[in-house]
């Protein structure tokens, strides 16, 4: 089964996700440019949503385990230069061996030493975690109580070889946000898991150009305006635009389940998921100068389908032919006819076995496709997504 959702939200002046310059990120489609916001800063707002902690599944994504394992080992009153020994042997977990060995080609103790207490970014499950940590701990006990005093080298390569050969991913349930958006490692000790869930980069419906905001700020407490310095305590400006963006991302409902194998309830974690997942990018928004703009919005429309044939559709060219922003016209209205009409013809020309639809636009219900389910509430449209993942049973 695969589920696709089609979603447009349209912002007032924001800066929700930026380039290296600070500006609101771009791309050209349709011969024109248009606002952008990347895929990566949507699952980070959605995962990291509290809606979606409410599964209380989420993974740990970070660089910091050596640094977590050497004041784990401290804490529990194991010789700081032990523990950092230790830390620095986790700098290449991740990596697999072969890679270690190439990088480490070479390597004398004094440039071992000063290695910074940082890995490459991995997703750990909450399991896999305190597994690790907990392992790390144990054997270098037990190391200690056999060998009080051996050469640090000797040490590190002794925990390494042990690491090289431990699965601590093996038959542990994934996090669901890893289930959802997949890991890639290249060691041994964690296993790689397909992302079950494509998101695409949202764009703007429309071409768009870049605008900036001139400000001053004023300082309190320069009260005599006769003195030169009488002006404003700071002067800046901030780049914004503002968009209707087309989302889209489609989930792989088998595997999904596949990847979430090892969950002792499986079947009603995914039936959980997908609405939750849903209510996620609906009601959050990125994080990126919300406090200087407050571009909190939810959809103005919500199109979910199903599909038993695993055939990904994204009605993104709707828009290749950018909806008008002169002359008063009704950017959204336009948007949400354009997104109906493709659909509309994809259904007649391709004719792609779409099983079920759900169509949810409380302001433009009278622009609903011809073929599907129209919704007046949001928890109507999940209830049924639910519905069709409990027929699959």
């Amino acid at each position: 089964m695969l589920i696709e959702i089609h979603m447009l939200k349209n912002y007032p002046p924001v800066n929700l996700n930026r380039d290296d310059s600070g500006a609101p990120k771009t791309c050209f489609f349709g011969g024109v440019q248009r606002g952008r916001i990347s895929s990566q800063c949507l699952k980070r707002s959605w995962r990291t949503s509290e809606i979606f902690k409410s599964l209380n599944g989420n993974g740990i994504r970070t660089r910091c385990m050596p640094e977590k394992v050497r004041d784990r080992l401290m804490s529990e009153n194991i010789d700081e230069s032990y523990a950092k020994a230790a830390a620095e042997v986790l700098v290449d977990f991740g990596k697999s061996k072969k890679r270690n060995q190439e990088e480490n080609k070479g390597d004398n103790q004094d440039k071992k030493s000063t290695k910074e207490l940082r890995t490459q970014i991995i997703m750990y499950s909450q399991e896999e975690w305190k597994q690790i940590i907990d392992a790390v701990s144990q054997y270098v006990k037990k190391y200690m109580e056999g060998s009080p005093s051996p050469k640090t080298k000797d040490f590190q390569a002794d925990v390494q070889e042990w690491l090289n050969g431990q699965n601590f991913g093996d038959k542990k349930p994934v996090s669901i946000d890893i289930a959802l958006f997949g890991r890639m490692v290249t060691s041994s000790a964690l296993v790689d898991v397909n992302a079950s869930m494509q998101v695409a980069h949202a764009i703007s419906t429309h071409a768009v150009n870049r605008e900036s905001d001139y400000f001053t700020a004023v300082d309190d407490l320069n009260e005599n305006r006769e003195e030169q310095d009488s002006g404003a305590g700071m002067i800046g400006d901030v780049d914004y635009n503002s968009c209707c963006y087309y989302e889209y991302a489609s989930v792989d409902v088998d595997l999904l389940k596949a990847n979430l194998a090892n969950a002792s309830n499986r079947e009603e974690l995914v039936e959980k998921l997908i609405p939750t997942l849903l209510r996620a990018m609906a009601y959050t928004n990125p994080s990126g100068k919300q406090n200087t703009f407050a571009g909190q919005v939810v959809p103005d429309v919500v199109l979910v389908e199903c599909k038993a044939e695993k055939i990904p559709l994204s009605y993104v060219n709707a828009f290749e032919e950018p909806v008008s922003t002169w002359g008063g016209s009704h950017v959204v209205e336009c948007s949400v006819k354009k997104l109906t009409d493709h659909v509309n013809l994809m259904d007649e020309s391709y004719e792609l076995p779409v099983l079920h639809r759900a169509f949810f636009a409380p302001r433009f219900a009278n622009l609903a496709p011809d073929k599907g389910e129209a919704y007046s509430k949001f928890s109507e449209l999940t209830a049924a997504c639910v519905g069709w993942l409990q027929e699959e049973k």
